[in-house]
């Protein structure tokens, strides 16, 4: 029989105890970064777009969910059945009381070991410093000619050829025909890449493919390749697979893109039509540039001639002549003035010397009486007697008397 404990014991309601275990499961972070592999059963995909299935091998099986952004960037199609390694973290589902696997990436088994080959050799020739930035290159923006590496059958070779030749058809384009999967990918590659740069005048080199499954793109996760990459004389723009395949020449390249096309597309950022239209721009900024030059050359240039003839001995000598005309003007008036004055003065005197003159007098009917002998002015009635010879001067002449009586 057993004995009853003699300390009290946690009371617990299931909420409680359940969010204690996801906190328990949510805190180890060795269950937060997992691969679990199994085999797929009870898939489930509602209209929500979260998948819903089960991880089972022959002793145990584990609930697991992928939600809807993941799983709509899955390049996998799922089925029961499938024997899959599947990436995420354990958490708890507390409505359920159950613990379950959020998945955020499934591949089918076998990726998982390339995957980690995949990071080894990341890490080590990222080490060596083969994926710097310093060591990227901006290819030109209007590349003469442009190297392509591909297989000469896949559909890469064909949608960059039809981007090149409709963005760009200036540019000359060589093409390295290689294989771009199998055991025999990494070393032509390599070789397609050698002969490219041995051309020494290429602007910049494209190495593409399409997409596939990591076993499909491996080649392009050579450590050979990935060395050629780096090692390249002529800038390498990468469009290996789709927009969520990466690959280790990825890093080592100058620029990469999502997929094939892109890469074209990154290797011509300007088109014909750019250029024609960039071409009219410039026509027309060179217009309004040389129609202001002229412009102000021409006001300069009137400025100039201005100056010019402000400053010319013709004009000084207008200007002197002008000054001489002037100064001959004032100098008449002035002497005419002065004589008007003059002449005023003049007959001032004049008229003060006639108002003044003894004969002006004898016009109004007096005379001047002097003796005959000696020219004595008679001015009283007593310088004259009896016998004495006067002379009598009047305005218009003078005349002989004689006194004949006292007064």
């Amino acid at each position: 029989m057993s004995q009853p404990s003699l300390f009290q014991s946690a009371h617990w309601s299931v909420s409680d105890l359940t969010r204690y275990l996801r906190r328990l499961l949510e805190g180890d972070e060795i269950l937060q970064d997992v691969w679990v592999q199994g085999e797929i059963s009870n898939l489930s995909r509602p209209s929500s777009g979260h998948m819903y299935f089960t991880l089972k091998d022959a002793n145990a099986s584990l609930r697991a969910v992928m939600w809807r952004g993941e799983a709509a960037r899955l390049r996998l199609t799922l089925q029961d059945g499938m024997a899959v390694e599947a990436h995420g973290k354990i958490g708890v589902y507390e409505v359920g009381g159950q613990y379950q696997l959020y998945a955020d990436l499934i591949q089918p088994v076998g990726e998982g070991a390339l995957y980690q080959e995949f990071l080894r050799l990341k890490a080590m020739l990222e080490a060596e410093g083969l994926f710097d930035p310093e060591r990227k290159r901006q290819p030109p923006v209007l590349p003469g000619r442009i190297g392509i590496i591909t297989s000469p059958t896949g559909a890469a070779l064909r949608d960059m050829l039809n981007t090149l030749r409709r963005r760009y058809p200036l540019a000359e384009v060589i093409l390295s025909p290689a294989p771009v999967q199998g055991v025999e990918a990494p070393a032509a590659i390599v070789s397609a890449l050698e002969a490219l740069n041995r051309l020494g005048s290429l602007d910049v080199i494209l190495l593409a493919r399409g997409g596939g499954s990591i076993e499909d793109l491996w080649a392009f996760n050579d450590e050979r390749v990935v060395r050629a990459v780096a090692a390249s004389r002529s800038p390498i723009i990468t469009g290996v697979g789709h927009e969520t395949d990466f690959t280790l020449v990825d890093f080592a390249a100058d620029l990469r893109a999502p997929t094939p096309t892109a890469a074209a597309e990154l290797a011509t950022p300007f088109t014909l039509a750019d250029l024609e239209s960039g071409v009219d721009a410039y026509a027309s900024r060179l217009q309004a540039t040389l129609t202001d030059r002229i412009t102000g050359q021409r006001a300069e240039l009137e400025s100039l001639n201005a100056q010019m003839r402000f400053y010319s001995p013709l004009r000084r000598i207008q200007s002197d002549r002008q000054q001489l005309d002037d100064l001959a003007r004032r100098s008449l008036s002035a002497s005419l003035h002065r004589l008007s004055m003059e002449q005023s003065q003049v007959k001032g005197i004049q008229k003060r010397l006639e108002a003044l003159n003894p004969l002006a007098v004898l016009s109004r009917g007096y005379a001047v009486v002097t003796k005959s002998a000696d020219g004595q002015l008679i001015s009283s009635v007593k310088q004259a007697g009896p016998g004495d010879e006067l002379q009598v001067r009047v305005s218009d002449g003078e005349f002989d008397v004689s006194v004949t009586g006292e007064n």
